[in-house]
């Protein structure tokens, strides 16, 4: 069984996302996704997330994507990953935050997933800085 991880903020759930989240599970057999922190937001963005992090989660989960949705660790970024233990992390097409240097923590905490940037759908249509967040998923 391969275990993926994906991470994102996912503030207004939209096409784009579903995108990312079904090609990040079809490189394994279980999916869980770590949702962004407010706080990490705040620093990351240097703005705040419009819906909480409970919200993005619950929106998340919604779309029945994932097979587990968490919040990320507040203080230490990596420990989520440490917890898991994935053989395999996706990132977004644009995902920059913690991810220059996210091979070699990753090497120094011993874990090896394989690393995959996944592309991008319609970025100039389903890019979440350009879409105003009011997309939830349906029921």
């Amino acid at each position: 069984m391969a275990r993926v991880m994906a991470f994102g903020t996912f503030d207004g759930v939209h096409k784009g996302h579903e995108y990312f989240l079904k090609t990040a599970k079809s490189h394994g057999t279980e999916l869980v996704v770590v949702i962004a922190r407010d706080e990490t937001i705040e620093i990351v963005k240097a703005r705040a997330p419009v819906r909480s992090e409970k919200q993005r989660a619950k929106d998340v989960k919604a779309l029945k994507i994932a097979d587990k949705v968490v919040l990320g660790n507040k203080r230490d970024k990596l420990r989520i990953i440490e917890r898991y233990k994935p053989d395999v992390i996706c990132l977004g097409y644009d995902q920059q935050a913690f991810t220059s240097s996210l091979e070699e923590d990753l090497m120094r905490r011993n874990l090896t997933p394989t690393i995959l940037r996944l592309g991008s759908f319609k970025p100039e249509i389903y890019k979440s800085s350009i879409i105003e967040p009011s997309y939830s998923p349906q029921p």
